[in-house]
């Protein structure tokens, strides 16, 4: 009878907990695994949003391998993924490096400098990025200030509007530099000290010190800004005008999948789409995984 109890009790006390996260668990079941669901079936299926889906197997799939705005919106992402992510990072450590060092407005320069992340992915930011690179926008402006006489529109041309986009993404380089400040901080001093007392210098702390200890927020923030790189939609969607212009240069993948799907109403099509994309990432994620046991550093 005592067993009876307590495994009664025990019961409650789950259906309880069940019932306090039920919320979390609907809103999960309807917003993420449902829609992960029919994504998954639609990309096998013609469907144009206003008629039934129509199975149709791996088409959409064979449909890649001759589609060349499929393979020019890979060849924009991965540019932009490739350049902009090791830039961000490594300007966020070195700004982190700089501020690891306590001083009376190291908070209001943290707060400076984690600002423009904070606001980066918003449509106002993207609009007023997009302004600042036209003809008559500020760099034309400082650049004639100081005697050059330019009246380039910097987005309206093929050879320099992606890089437009990897400058506005190293410019976000906020979130990451606070990461990595709180790992610096987390290096125990008496590492320091005893290289101090051998007679290393800056150069050789900062190599066999602050570098290994700091690899598993390396590891963490490269996983992430590169999930992040390759899922640009936002900055692009908006510099862009909404079509990957000029000549299909700024064409992220994201935004290509975003106008197959609701400006062509090929959502079978745009389904396929997101599905390789979420095997792109998970093959550069697990390559990432399975090489870091070589650079990556545990002291446990």
């Amino acid at each position: 009878m005592k067993g009876y109890y307590s495994g009664k009790r025990q019961l409650r006390e789950d259906m309880a907990g069940y019932l306090f996260i039920s919320p979390w668990l609907i809103g999960f079941l309807v917003f993420s695994i449902i829609p992960i669901g029919m994504s998954f079936y639609f990309s096998f299926t013609n469907y144009d949003v206003l008629a039934s889906p129509l199975f149709s197997g791996l088409t959409n799939f064979r449909r890649m391998a001759t589609d060349p705005l499929f393979w020019k919106s890979l060849q924009v992402t991965f540019t932009y993924a490739f350049i902009s992510v090791p830039a961000r990072l490594v300007f966020a450590f070195f700004v982190a490096v700089l501020f690891k060092r306590a001083s009376v407005m190291i908070r209001f320069y943290q707060a400076a400098y984690y600002l423009p992340s904070l606001v980066g992915g918003s449509i106002a930011v993207a609009v007023m990025w997009r302004r600042m690179f036209m003809s008559d926008g500020v760099l034309n402006t400082l650049l004639r200030a100081i005697g050059i006489n330019s009246d380039i529109s910097w987005i309206a041309r093929a050879d320099t509007a992606l890089w437009i986009l990897i400058i506005l993404a190293v410019w976000q380089f906020g979130s990451s530099m606070l990461i990595f400040l709180a790992g610096l901080r987390q290096i125990p001093k008496t590492y320091y000290e005893a290289a101090d007392i051998d007679g290393a210098g800056w150069g050789k702390q900062f190599l066999h010190i602050t570098l290994p200890q700091m690899t598993p927020i390396i590891f963490f923030n490269l996983i992430m800004q590169l999930i992040s790189g390759f899922t640009v939609f936002t900055q692009a969607f908006v510099i862009s005008g909404g079509k990957g212009d000029p000549q299909n240069s700024t064409l992220a993948y994201a935004l290509y999948l975003y106008l197959r799907a609701f400006a062509y109403n090929e959502m079978g099509y745009s389904s396929a789409l997101a599905w390789v994309l979420v095997l792109i990432i998970a093959v550069f994620t697990g390559l990432i995984f399975k090489t870091s046991d070589r650079w990556v550093y545990y002291e446990s």
